[in-house]
């Protein structure tokens, strides 16, 4: 089989709107959480969340176009156009068949169903916008890149919640792997903080009610862990077959090995508390990989900081790894950029990438107060010299869908 290889970066997110600030924040520690600014929170049990800060779309879009889609989309087209320019890629009438896109979300739109359904109630059906289901549908994200990029080959979004993103490198490298394109665009944006969204996280007791303390909310496998903070943003790829990106001289980060997706079959909403569907997801990543638990290096983990998830991702690492669990680095990206819910396995998997270029692993901040159940080394409050070389991206999604990822350092060999 042919290397699948990552040949280009771009981001959108709380701590930084491209990769360079972003990775900067990541290592330094720096928490996006805020007060929500999109909407007034007062009277909402969770006023904080991590929202993207200073972003102008007009810097990738057009005007009419930004007013006309929904955040997530905002957020892809951005991120894509950043990757395409890293990448050195021009899509042009004749490669464009072979260009494709594979972006995921966990919601699309639900940013733009609220404010429709309240301008229906106020003033009638006559006034709802025909841009409407075309921007909330979960495929727009995929499609409208497609449009803006010009990209005609395979065009493609799977949901699968919070492990939406981190599926989006696993599909790609399928596509290429069969031959279906050269290039590849993939990556998961998520834009989705909105009233009725949030007062249902809330409702749920999933989010943290830090309210006074937003900064230090979002604290993964800490003691004192209440629940995550929404993010938003997102993260996206040009993936490639080594021989193409090669052949046009492309600098290649890193290597994408491959990926596993098994089910829990237990809640909708709670992970399995044995982590039976992420142990097998994590066994079958590795057996597509070719690896054994001996080459696993790094763990970034889906680390939401909620009692349940951290407590049985725990488990997880430990029943696969055995005593080696105590020796893996394992960061939580999330205590930063809070939780991106269809971006945030594609932020990870961003950080990986990064962490092998610097030879670099991003902190777990706010790990103040160890849990006794969570006893593995997540590399509290500081980033850590490093170098490593196989990165695991866990994803483990409401319904039960549990995804790992499987990032190598390039070697050129």
């Amino acid at each position: 089989m042919s290397k699948v290889v990552v040949t280009g970066l771009g981001a959108i997110t709380p701590i930084g709107n491209d990769v360079d600030t972003f990775w900067k924040n990541l290592q330094q520690g720096v928490s996006g959480a805020g007060r929500i600014t999109h909407f007034d929170p007062t009277g909402f049990a969770c006023r904080i969340a991590c929202e993207i800060k200073n972003f102008d779309p007009v810097e990738y879009m057009g005007k009419k176009l930004a007013r006309r889609i929904s955040r997530s989309t905002i957020y892809a087209i951005a991120a894509t156009k950043q990757a395409l320019q890293d990448a050195n890629i021009e899509i042009t009438p004749e490669n464009a068949h072979r260009v494709g896109v594979v972006i995921n979300t966990g919601g699309g739109g639900l940013d733009l169903m609220e404010p429709a359904v309240h301008t229906m109630d106020r003033k009638g059906p006559r006034v709802v916008s025909p841009f409407l289901v075309p921007s909330v549908m979960t495929n727009a994200a995929s499609c409208v890149v497609s449009i803006e990029t010009g990209a005609t080959g395979p065009i493609l979004t799977s949901t699968l919640a919070c492990a939406s993103g981190n599926y989006s490198l696993i599909e790609a490298y399928h596509m290429l792997q069969r031959d279906e394109a050269d290039v590849i665009i993939t990556g998961g944006a998520e834009g989705g903080i909105s009233p009725v969204i949030s007062a249902a996280f809330a409702r749920m007791q999933a989010v943290s009610t830090r309210n006074d303390d937003p900064a230090r909310a979002s604290r993964p496998f800490d003691a004192e862990r209440d629940g995550f903070l929404q993010g938003e943003g997102g993260a996206v790829f040009t993936l490639e077959r080594e021989a193409h990106a090669k052949a046009r001289g492309a600098k290649i980060y890193a290597e994408v090995l491959g990926g596993r997706l098994a089910g829990d079959d237990y809640h909708v909403t709670a992970p399995h508390p044995e982590g039976t569907g992420a142990i097998r997801a994590t066994e079958g990543a590795l057996q597509s990989a070719g690896l054994t638990t001996a080459d696993v290096d790094v763990i970034y983990a889906h680390g939401t900081s909620t009692p349940l998830n951290d407590a049985a991702e725990t488990k997880v690492i430990k029943a696969v790894f055995g005593e080696r669990a105590y020796q893996i680095p394992v960061s939580g990206t999330k205590s930063m950029v809070g939780h991106m819910l269809g971006g945030a396995g594609a932020v990870a998997a961003l950080a990986a990438i990064m962490g092998f270029r610097d030879n670099v692993i991003a902190p777990t901040i706010n790990l103040e107060n160890p849990d006794p159940n969570c006893d593995l080394d997540y590399v509290p409050n500081q980033a850590r010299r490093q170098r490593t070389s196989v990165a695991l991206i866990n994803a483990f999604g409401f319904g039960g869908q549990n995804v790992v990822l499987v990032l190598k350092r390039y070697n050129g060999a």
